[in-house]
């Protein structure tokens, strides 16, 4: 079994080595660490593999305190200390930002994190009959597969929840419907705790019966969906408490659905949000655009501070229950809301809108290239406040602020929403601080970094054809030489029974040599 010493960690927590030339990604190894180790994936430029012993131990590793990890896919880097997980994440964000960015912030913030077991208050956990173990399982799935982990607990989900996934078990197992049942979401709000079960088939008398008793002994709201997220609806109890979490900052309390997307870490949530409005800093009179607004989660926190809002999210549903939850919160007269495919945002179609002040920036790991790309470089809002889900993507767009459209990345710094993951989320200031490159300077930019990439394109297409050139070059002389051996041992073998011959004759004792 080879043998690597771990240089780094990359983005998504596996070590990193370098073996004769080869990058190898190595899951379960520490920075500094010597460990034997096992290929699953091997491609010719890289390979992934799991470590099978660790020689030398980083100062960075612990102790998993879960006794499902390294089989449960859900958390990746419980072997290594916290403090030390936040520090990872810190460099991810600073390397993606120089390599892809080309930008630097001016200053790094302090992370953001919160507790670091019990933050979970959302998971869609999976649920399936295995025969061949005789019981259902209901979890997340194991590592690299697509098999739900054999779970008793969960360190990351809160107590009251952890408990119950043996029971869940056996509530599942019990039902008439427990090889239709395919799907546990969890959604934690602050006066209630929603079940939604996913289930294929209608549910008969008994199976309803089952599900109440579940729901008194363990004080959970019980929904159930037959179809897609729409279809969600409560069984029991009727009269539960809707689901609402708070940002007691700002006043507000947020109701939400079981299967609208909220964050998972309400505690790293409210610390996100004070944050982000500290570094907007919104001021009565400003006219501010909340783009991918969601339920209004800055939205209206904005608009607590005296701006003028305007939240724009792609999703109709999601921009009818911001509507609802500004109305809860008696902001609907400072916010206004509109559904709009950011992804493919154009700079007129930006400029109806008319000028915003300041900009809040929330997407999904795609980043928001078209949006940033769309913002004007003379009149662009004088502030931006970019929340990140992806450092690559962060990265990416980053570069077009910093490098086309005027702005200079005054702060960034990680949020540790996820922890014991290797996900990364981060938050970056930009300050209008120029005025840009003109249209036809971006044009000749990107020009020529189209003809960059056709050129290195052009230069690996004429190293490949060279490569498979030189392979047949060196495949015919090889054959050219097993060819010459050949035909060299068959002047050999006919020499020899030319001999053999020979000798058989003078003996007296001829061979017919004319057969085949």
């Amino acid at each position: 079994m080879p043998i690597a010493k771990i240089e780094s960690l990359d983005f998504e927590g596996h070590g990193v080595a370098r073996v004769d030339g080869k990058t190898i990604f190595i899951d379960g190894a520490l920075p500094f660490e010597t460990v034997t180790y096992s290929s699953y994936r091997k491609k010719p430029n890289f390979e992934n593999a799991q470590a099978t012993e660790i020689h030398t131990e980083s100062f960075m590793r612990t102790e998993p305190a879960c006794p499902h990890f390294g089989v449960c896919g859900g958390c990746s880097i419980q072997h290594m200390e916290f403090s030390a997980q936040v520090a990872a994440k810190q460099r991810v964000l600073e390397d993606n930002l120089q390599r892809i960015g080309n930008v630097k912030a001016e200053a790094m913030l302090p992370a953001i994190y919160g507790p670091e077991w019990g933050y979970r208050h959302r998971a869609r956990l999976s649920a399936r009959n295995v025969a061949k173990k005789g019981t259902v399982l209901v979890g997340f799935h194991e590592k690299r597969s697509s098999f739900i982990a054999d779970m008793t607990e969960c360190k990351v989900m809160p107590a009251s929840i952890s408990e119950q996934l043996p029971h869940l078990r056996k509530l599942v197992g019990q039902l008439s419907i427990f090889d239709r049942m395919p799907q546990i979401e969890l959604a934690m709000g602050e006066n209630v705790t929603v079940l939604v079960f996913r289930n294929m088939e209608a549910i008969n008398a008994a199976d309803e019966k089952l599900f109440k008793e579940y729901a008194d002994r363990w004080n959970v709201q019980i929904w159930l969906q037959p179809k897609g997220p729409d279809t969600a609806y409560p069984l029991y109890p009727l009269d539960a408490p809707a689901l609402t979490y708070v940002l007691p900052e700002f006043g507000i309390e947020m109701p939400f659905k079981p299967t609208e997307f909220t964050q998972v870490n309400h505690a790293v949530n409210r610390v996100m949000v004070e944050r982000a409005i500290k570094m907007l800093d919104p001021q009565p009179g400003e006219v501010i655009a909340d783009m991918f607004c969601g339920l209004g989660n800055f939205t209206l926190p904005i608009a607590r501070r005296g701006a003028k809002v305007l939240g724009m999210e792609g999703s109709k549903q999601l921009v009818e229950r911001a509507f609802e939850g500004a109305r809860h919160n008696k902001l609907d007269h400072m916010t206004d809301f509109a559904v709009a495919n950011l992804f493919e945002m154009t700079e007129e179609w930006l400029d109806r809108l008319g000028r915003f002040d300041k900009m809040l920036i929330d997407p999904p790991r795609d980043g928001a290239i078209d949006l940033v790309k769309a913002i004007s470089a003379e009149h662009g809002p004088k502030r931006i406040v970019y929340v990140s889900c992806s450092p690559s993507t962060l990265a990416r767009d980053a570069n077009v602020l910093v490098n086309v459209k005027g702005y200079t990345l005054k702060s960034a710094g990680v949020i540790n929403m996820f922890p014991h993951t290797a996900h990364v989320e981060s938050i970056a200031w930009f300050e209008k601080t120029g005025p840009g490159l003109t249209k036809a300077e971006v044009a000749e930019m990107e020009a020529a970094e189209l003809a960059l990439r056709e050129a290195v394109k052009a230069e690996q297409k004429a190293a490949a054809a060279a490569a498979t050139q030189a392979k047949a070059a060196k495949e015919a002389a090889l054959q050219a030489e097993r060819d010459a051996k050949r035909a060299e041992k068959q002047v050999e073998k006919e020499a020899r029974r030319a001999r053999y011959l020979a000798e058989q004759a003078a003996a007296g004792n001829p061979v017919d040599d004319t057969g085949a």
